[in-house]
């Protein structure tokens, strides 16, 4: 694909990144030369220095057949502007990122088809839908649901005490009556393992599991954790991720919220009838035990400032709160923070990316989601006829050694894969990739066997 990237910023670079470890044409626009210098040393891309909403520019940018458009620059009005004009010019499809949420109404993003923006992006919203599901699973450190729950991905930070430890993928497996659930990787340090057989699980390893419904119970018990809905709550930020948070969670659970400003304040205790809204300073310790931190379910940090929410939920996993998730928008802090005990760490910037990311990929991509600290993705794919992976057994068939199939839904069924699994047309799958597996994998994905 030939893919036009608007915004040098974290997102767009994320994105070039990404990109460029495919087959992709990329050209990264930016007004700024010291934030392209980088780029232009690190990744294979084409850079234009220039505003993103100048014609001429476009026009030299889009002038071959463009088929990604994607605006991420800082402003919105930037964005859209930029998007529109390079639907104009002839890109097949343009994505913009915004920061209005009443953009994203049905209504008005109709309106905004009809001018050619094909896609609406709010960073801030697909952050908090990440918060709020993690809240609802608060036994893993991510997740994320396949086929409506049929299965789902967990990802565990195994402790000393977990049953796996020490223990190696075959032994583990050994044990089971039926396979409800499989490892389909391990990040251990600063390397993500697609685990074999004989790969042992040791402490700290985060573990990756593909489970179905029927498997989960099993699963945390080998992983030695529990999973408890979270009903009290506390927020620190009231960003637009912690405002959407408190929205949605606060008619069913006890939520409060804490901010240093004054007049947002004011304005989140008239939006938010039901959540308590506190003025204070969430740097301070005494306020947040004042204020019931050791007390919560689960305790959300969603400042603008990294270090803050870092240190404050190191502060509620001290005192022995169940569950801590950490905004960290500093790439360079993300091992960090998930070394240092957090359960949870987001960046808007990842997810953002990883959302955008499905749109380049195989017809075939339903879902994708690259995880957080890792460059892998998890990616679910509706399987065509006569697709190279339906030849034969999964352990026949020389599929990528730095992927792996953990499971798929057939007929409404979920199953779990292994080495004898034969995959058939129509089945939707979930696949575990390292970058260097994306290219290698459409030959699998595809209509026509090769």
């Amino acid at each position: 694909m030939r893919i036009v990237i608007a915004g040098a910023g974290e997102v767009g670079t994320h994105l070039a990144k990404m990109l460029s470890q495919s087959e992709h044409e990329i050209i990264l626009i930016d007004s700024m030369a010291e934030r392209l210098k980088p780029v232009d040393a690190t990744i294979d891309v084409l850079t234009f220095e220039g505003s993103a909403t100048s014609l001429n520019l476009l026009r030299e940018a889009i002038k071959k057949h463009t088929d990604l458009f994607i605006a991420v620059a800082h402003y919105e009005d930037t964005n859209i502007t930029a998007a529109i004009l390079a639907k104009k010019l002839g890109a097949k499809k343009v994505i913009a990122r915004i920061d209005n949420l009443e953009y994203l109404e049905r209504g008005n993003k109709e309106f905004f088809r009809e001018m050619g923006v094909d896609h609406l992006i709010y960073p801030e919203l697909i952050a908090a839908k990440e918060v709020i599901s993690l809240l609802k699973e608060t036994g893993t450190t991510e997740f994320m649901d396949f086929a409506g729950g049929l299965l789902s991905l967990y990802v565990q930070k195994l402790e000393k005490n977990a049953p796996v430890v020490n223990r190696s993928l075959e032994e583990v497996t050994s044990t089971l009556g039926s396979i409800e659930y499989r490892a389909v990787a391990i990040k251990r340090h600063d390397r993500t393992i697609i685990p074999r057989g004989k790969e042992e699980f040791l402490e700290g390893d985060l573990a990756f599991v593909i489970s179905t419904r029927d498997g989960i119970a099993d699963m945390m018990k080998f992983s030695g954790k529990r999973n408890v809905e979270a009903k009290s709550i506390m927020i620190l930020g009231g960003s637009r991720i912690g405002r959407h948070v408190a929205l949605n969670l606060q008619q069913h659970c006890q939520v409060k919220l804490i901010d240093i400003d004054l007049e947002k304040c004011r304005d989140l205790a008239e939006t938010l009838e039901e959540t308590l809204v506190i003025n204070g300073d969430g740097r301070n310790g005494d306020l947040l035990a004042e204020e019931g931190l050791q007390h919560m379910d689960a305790f959300v940090a969603v400042t603008g400032n990294s270090e803050t929410n870092i240190l404050s939920c190191l502060l509620a996993k001290k005192i022995g709160v169940m569950k801590t998730i950490a905004e960290v928008e500093n790439m360079e802090y993300i091992n960090l923070a998930e070394n240092s005990g957090i359960d949870t760490v987001i960046n808007k910037k990842i997810a953002t990316a990883s959302r955008i990311f499905r749109h380049t990929m195989n017809p075939h991509v339903t879902q994708v989601k690259m995880m957080t600290g890792t460059e892998a993705e998890v990616i679910e794919y509706n399987v065509p006829e006569n697709a190279r992976i339906t030849s034969g057994p999964l352990k026949l068939i020389d599929f990528p050694k730095d992927a792996i199939v953990g499971g798929g839904i057939r007929d409404y069924k979920p199953y779990i894969a292994t080495g004898d699994t034969l995959i058939k047309a129509g089945d939707k799958v979930v696949v575990f990739a390292l970058p260097s597996a994306f290219d290698k994998l459409n030959k699998f994905f595809n209509s026509e066997k090769r």
